[in-house]
């Protein structure tokens, strides 16, 4: 599972932080309620109907901006640079 943040108006993700999460599946090798567990190797059972694939993690947006990301904000000509105070946006056309 991949924590991150989640860009509105480009819907564009980034990641801030990951865990990871069991499914708990009996036919899923990497699960610990794996049925044919003989060994400590996953990749040891031969059962057809066992899963032998990942998927792809789920991205779990925990901040939400209403603004584009950095990268498409130098892409258009926005760029961020910080000062004593915080930070200043500056446009450039």
């Amino acid at each position: 599972i991949i924590d991150g943040r989640f860009y509105t108006e480009c819907r564009h993700f980034h990641a801030m932080a990951t865990h990871k999460q069991d499914c708990l599946r009996d036919n899923c090798v990497f699960s610990v309620r794996h049925t044919h567990s003989f060994s400590l190797s996953p990749t040891d059972c031969k059962s057809p109907n066992c899963i032998r694939m990942m998927a792809q993690p789920v991205q779990n947006p925990i901040r939400f901006s209403s603004m584009n990301c950095a990268n498409c904000r130098a892409r258009d000509g926005a760029y961020v640079m910080s000062d004593l105070v915080g930070l200043v946006l500056i446009l450039f056309t």
